[in-house]
């Protein structure tokens, strides 16, 4: 009888394999519409928010007697605070365990939720919403990887499939949301709405969502790389958010923004191109897929 050679054995074009069962990757999570629908429930919060606050400005201003640029503060805090921390949801998910550092940044954008609904000052709203935005700046990527690590390879366009109909519901339901809430029951429920989302997401994700098995901790922290990150994508997002009220290049704060953001960026890229434990491993773009869609990213925000 010829030997059986190991590669024979674990062939998955074999009818009968003689390896142990399929790991998850390969068949998906056991309860892969559940987490589907918990991190649906987590990125929807997340999109929901960023548009469901205009509609209230008004009477945020009214009730806190705020002027229309303190008030825009509102919007503009909380989306400097998940801009920077997009980038550093991957390194973040390592460092602490991505389903530690998911669950944490739902508690952490539920509980600021309530308490933005709580503030009864501009200041004390701007702070928490800023909270609200560190902590809803991880829903969506992460939402992303732990949809797509739950279901096997070949049903992977219908899992991106249902998170894009999340994604895309979330931006049409938030004003007509925002707007009956507010004229019924006041703006603080836009926030208050929030929290049993919040609460389901994170009781189904504690329950059925597991770390991966390739997850290891860094062994440093890239402390430079966070502060050119914040220093460079903070100055570019504020640029472009005030810019066209302070005419632009008109203005020297707004030169002083933009060659911060530019320096600022390309020092981030060096530094992160060079050092050994990186907070942002732009080493991945060498893969085409990766700097196509990043490039499509890039283009549909603009």
């Amino acid at each position: 009888m010829p030997a059986v050679s190991t590669f024979d054995q674990e062939s998955p074009e074999d009818d009968e394999p003689l390896v142990e069962p399929l790991s998850a990757s390969a068949e998906g999570a056991p309860h892969k519409y559940l987490i589907a629908f918990a991190v649906v429930l987590a990125a929807l919060m997340q999109v929901i928010d960023s548009s469901i606050v205009n509609v209230a400005l008004p009477d945020m201003m009214g009730n806190l007697g705020a002027s229309l640029d303190e008030i825009a503060w509102v919007s503009t805090g909380y989306i400097l605070a998940s801009v920077i921390i997009i980038p550093l949801t991957g390194w973040l998910g390592e460092f602490f365990g991505r389903k530690r550092y998911f669950v944490g940044s739902i508690v952490i954008f539920t509980v600021a939720s309530f308490l933005c609904g709580a503030s009864h000052s501009l200041a004390a709203l701007v702070f928490w919403r800023i909270v609200q935005g560190l902590g809803g700046g991880a829903l969506m990527t992460v939402s992303q990887a732990v949809l797509f690590e739950s279901f096997p390879r070949r049903e992977a366009g219908t899992a991106m499939a249902l998170f894009g109909l999340g994604v895309m519901v979330g931006p049409t339901i938030g004003p007509t949301l925002g707007g009956w809430l507010t004229d019924n029951y006041g703006w603080p429920w836009i926030f208050y709405v929030n929290i049993p989302v919040g609460i389901l997401a994170a009781a189904m994700i504690t329950g059925y969502v597991h770390d991966p098995e390739y997850q290891r901790k860094p062994p440093s922290v890239d402390y430079i790389g966070i502060a050119l990150l914040a220093m460079s994508v903070g100055s570019l997002q504020y640029l472009l958010e005030y810019g066209q009220r302070e005419d632009w290049f008109d203005s020297r704060a707004m030169i002083a923004l933009a060659m911060t953001g530019v320096v600022g960026g390309i020092f981030l890229v060096w530094r992160e191109l060079t050092v050994k434990h990186p907070v942002i491993d732009f080493r991945v773009l060498r893969h085409r897929q990766m700097w196509v869609g990043t490039l499509l990213g890039v283009v549909m925000g603009v």
